[in-house]
């Protein structure tokens, strides 16, 4: 039987625009998408958050229950869910604005998350919100370090300033949690805004520095980039019409995650890493071609 995968992060609710002026409740969180992403390719993907048991929560449970992920480690309650308002622009890129105080999603208690060593997954993926939200952020971190003994971590910023606009806090977090890491996803804009006039290759190489072993950075359109101390591995995106982007850097950290699986952190380099990449360029196309976070099946990458 194969490891369990752990993804820790937000479940929330997205209030998303509709034409008749409506706003359509939709189950999201960039850890919640990967988490679907990952089931959705026969992993066996254990989802780590705090989930309320209203009807926002149940609506989440049965989404998460009907892809196959596993809901063992999740710390259920009466608090409210965390929701998102969101913007679609001409190009259907998304922003976010969150209702994040008190509620279940940033509820993280050491007491209830799981035995890193009982538990001894094959990988941890963290990222977006909860690194940011205190208290439960320090507790992850701590937690982290211990799952750090014992399993590659993948950590994905998926900067957003509407929660923190302050640069250079934010920036603290991030190298903080990169320092901890063995991959780092972001996307080209995540890299602009956290670090503005930087090169992309410069911010990578500070990383890798510090211990990172592999900077995966999405170009939109343009495909990835994936950045290691033996090099870079560029590979081109696929061409799609796109319904929405949302997701679509969540499947990417879904696909890696299969890919530290496969060949494992060392071995993502060169053929193996370009390979991966173009995997999640074509799983990500999937995910943008279809309205909200709806990423592929296994028998969709494998046609």
């Amino acid at each position: 039987m194969s490891k369990p995968i752990w993804v820790a992060g937000e479940v929330l609710i997205d209030l998303i625009p509709q034409k008749n002026g409506e706003r359509l409740a939709v189950v999201g969180g960039g850890p919640a998408n990967t988490a679907k992403a990952l089931a959705r390719l026969g992993m066996d993907s254990y989802f780590i958050d705090g989930m309320s048991t209203n009807d926002y929560g149940q609506q989440a449970k049965a989404e998460f229950i009907a892809d196959g992920v596993k809901l063992d480690y999740v710390h259920f309650s009466d608090k409210p869910m965390c929701l998102a308002t969101v913007t679609l622009d001409a190009s259907g890129s998304a922003s976010y604005e969150f209702l994040i105080d008190g509620t279940a999603t940033f509820d993280f208690q050491r007491e209830w998350l799981p035995n890193p060593v009982a538990g001894n997954p094959a990988v941890f993926h963290i990222g977006t919100l909860v690194p940011l939200i205190e208290p439960g952020a320090s507790v992850l971190f701590e937690w982290a370090q211990e799952i750090n003994q014992v399993a590659p971590i993948v950590f994905d910023p998926n900067i957003r300033p509407s929660v923190v606009s302050d640069r250079a806090h934010y920036e603290s977090i991030v190298k903080k949690w990169a320092a901890l890491s063995n991959v780092v996803k972001l996307s080209e804009d995540d890299i602009a805004w956290l670090y503005p006039g930087r090169l992309q290759e410069e911010v990578a190489a500070e990383w890798l520095s510090m211990g990172v072993d592999l900077v995966v950075i999405t170009l939109g359109s343009e495909g990835l980039l994936g950045i290691t101390r033996q090099g870079s591995v560029k590979v081109p995106g696929v061409t799609i019409t796109v319904a929405d982007t949302v997701g679509a850097g969540d499947t990417v950290g879904a696909i890696l995650v299969e890919g530290i699986v496969k060949h494992g952190v060392a071995g993502l380099v060169g053929e193996s890493l370009k390979e991966v990449l173009t995997r999640a360029a074509a799983a990500a196309a999937i995910t943008c071609s279809r309205a909200g976070a709806q990423p592929p099946y296994l028998h969709e990458l494998s046609m």
